[in-house]
Parts: structure tokens; C-alpha cells; sequence
């Protein structure tokens, strides 16, 4: 079972010493090594979400974990507030930043890297393999200079978005969603803040 925390805490010191965000992607557990990523699925919507655990709880023995309000909001448990999770250890969280929502990605085509400016593409299963979205465009011009920005693992995807054709920028794959996030972190510092963690299905 989870639970979440937010308003009376948000500014407080967490257990990492970082200041607590409740509009950040955290999380509190009471044994996980400090910090670190766990990928958290909502049972009942299937909805998950990657979080840094830089804190500890929650305190109470019938729950796992304590998730931050935009932890809770973007797995649908805001409004009931407690529910039923799973938590899977994904490793050890880079020492800033960390945390996003996991969107699924359609299709997603496999990018050869070139062998002199990239170390090679791991080679995973595309259900295992995790992703960048740099972003999405309406234009196939805009987005094929984004991606010729981000070098030899960028590839533009066309999809379908209420009937409008947008063209995403994905950067990958990863075979882990720890070597993904620090991955995004990098494509965030090239100034692409919105950049998010998708996981190939």
C-alpha cells in the first residue's frame, strides 16, 4: 500500500538533506538505499511512474512507500489517497535529479549508432528498452534538426494525436531505466527540460 505526503512537509529537509519538492517525482521507503530510482506501478489503472526515493516512511507498518503529491497525482491516487503498488527497484538514483513519469511508447524504431561518435546500442528487447522523448513536433523539419542536435541515438517517430500527426523525438534505447534517466538528465542540460522517460512497448 502507498500513501503520500505533501503541503505540511513541502520545504522540510528529507533524509538525503535535499529540501522536499511535493511537486517533484519522490518518494519515502523505509529500507531502500539513499537516494535511489524505484519504478512504481498503480495496480488498479496500471499507471507507473520512476521516483527518487530521497527519503524516509512512511511510518506506518501497513504501507511501502510514501509517494510525493505529484508522485500520487500522476498514478491516480491522489484523490483516495492510499493504494495498492508495486515497487521495483531500479538502482541507484544519480546524485541530482531523478524522477519522471513513464509514458509508453508506440512502436518505437531502433537507431544504429554510428561507431565513431557513439559507444554501441545496447541490443534489447523493445518491451525492456527505455527512451528519451526529446519532444514533439508538428513540423518533420523542426523535429529531424532536433534530432540531428542530439547526434546518432535520436530518431524522429510519426504518431497520431487526436487525429493530428505530431513527429517525436526519441533518444535510445537503454536496457535500464537508471542508464535512461541519466541519459534524460543530459538531453535536459542540451536544454530540452521537458524531456521525458519512455519505455519501449
Amino acid at each position: 500500500m502507498a500513501s503520500w505526503y505533501g503541503a505540511q512537509h513541502n520545504g522540510r529537509p528529507t533524509s538525503t538533506g535535499e529540501r522536499f519538492d511535493m511537486n517533484a517525482l519522490t518518494a519515502a521507503h523505509k529500507t531502500l538505499p539513499l537516494p535511489s530510482l524505484v519504478e512504481v506501478t498503480n495496480r488498479a489503472n496500471g499507471r507507473r511512474v520512476i521516483l527518487r526515493v530521497n527519503d524516509r516512511g512512511p511510518f506506518v507498518d501497513s504501507r511501502i512507500i510514501d509517494l510525493s503529491r505529484a508522485a500520487a497525482e500522476e498514478l491516480g491516487l491522489l484523490q483516495q489517497g492510499v493504494g495498492e503498488v508495486r515497487v521495483r527497484y531500479v538502482g541507484r538514483a544519480p546524485r541530482t535529479g531523478g524522477g519522471t513519469a513513464l509514458r509508453r511508447a508506440e512502436a518505437v524504431p531502433p537507431v544504429a549508432p554510428s561507431p565513431y561518435t557513439q559507444p554501441p546500442t545496447p541490443v534489447v528487447s523493445r518491451t525492456e528498452a527505455y527512451w528519451i522523448q526529446a519532444g514533439a513536433f508538428s513540423d518533420r523539419r523542426s523535429a529531424q534538426r532536433i534530432a540531428d542536435r542530439l547526434g546518432d541515438r535520436a530518431s524522429v517517430q510519426d504518431i497520431r494525436n487526436d487525429g493530428r500527426a505530431l513527429f517525436r523525438v526519441v533518444v535510445g534505447p537503454w536496457p535500464d531505466a537508471n542508464a535512461a534517466e541519466q541519459a534524460r538528465q543530459a538531453v535536459i542540460a542540451r536544454g530540452f527540460g521537458d524531456a521525458l522517460l519512455i519505455s519501449g512497448g
